[in-house]
C-alpha cells in the first residue's frame, strides 16, 4: 500500500478540516470551554476532549451543514456531556422556571471590578441547564436564532424565547449579586 491509499487520503482530509476549524474557531471553543467548566484542570481536560472529538468528527463530516454549525454542534455536545457526567452526583443545575423563582438578594456591584463581573456572568451561565447554556453561549458568539436552532435542534422561535428568558434570569441574578451557589 502506498501513500495514496483511501485511508491515507481520508486521514489527510480529516486532519486538514480539523486544522482549519481549530484555527478559525479556536478562540470561540476556548470561550465555550470556560463557560462550561470553572475548574482550570477540568477545563484543560474538557478542551482536549472537545478538540479530540472534533478531529474524530471530521471523519463523518459531509458538508450538509456549515463548518461553523458542525464545530459548535460537536463542541456543545461534548461540553454538555461533560457537565452531565461531572454533576451527576452534585446537581446544582436549574431550569429557567426555578431560576426565576430565586428570592432577591441585592448586592453592591459598584465596588466590583470588570473581571469579577465576567467571572460572575460565567458562573451564572454555568448554572443553567446544558441546553439553555448552549443557547446563551451561541447567542454570545453573535449567532442568530436560526443558526442556534440548526446547532441545537430547537426551532428558531424556541431559541428566541430561551434567549429572552435566559437574559432576564441572568440579569436578575447578576443584579442581585449572587450565583446562588
Amino acid at each position: 500500500m502506498g501513500g495514496n491509499s483511501p485511508i491515507s487520503t481520508e486521514s489527510t482530509q480529516q486532519d486538514a478540516r480539523y486544522q482549519d476549524a481549530a484555527v478559525e474557531f479556536g478562540p470561540a471553543l476556548e470561550r465555550l470551554t470556560r463557560a462550561y467548566e470553572a475548574d482550570a484542570e477540568k477545563r484543560r481536560d474538557l478542551s482536549q476532549d472537545i478538540h479530540f472529538q472534533l478531529w474524530r468528527s471530521f471523519e463523518r463530516f459531509d458538508g450538509r451543514c456549515s463548518l461553523r454549525t458542525w464545530v459548535y454542534r460537536v463542541a456543545h455536545h461534548v461540553a454538555a456531556s461533560h457537565v452531565i457526567r461531572e454533576r451527576r452526583i452534585f446537581s446544582k443545575l436549574v431550569t429557567l422556571e426555578e431560576a426565576e423563582a430565586y428570592p432577591d438578594n441585592p448586592g453592591d456591584l459598584e465596588s466590583a471590578d470588570q473581571r469579577l463581573h465576567l467571572d460572575r456572568i460565567s458562573a451564572l451561565i454555568q448554572r443553567l441547564k446544558p441546553i439553555d447554556r448552549q443557547v446563551m453561549l451561541c447567542f454570545l458568539e453573535e449567532m442568530d436564532a436560526a443558526a442556534i436552532g440548526e446547532i441545537t435542534g430547537l426551532s428558531p422561535g424556541n431559541v428566541a424565547i430561551r434567549i429572552h428568558r435566559s437574559k432576564n434570569v441572568l440579569a436578575k441574578w447578576f443584579h442581585q449579586g449572587t450565583a446562588h451557589e
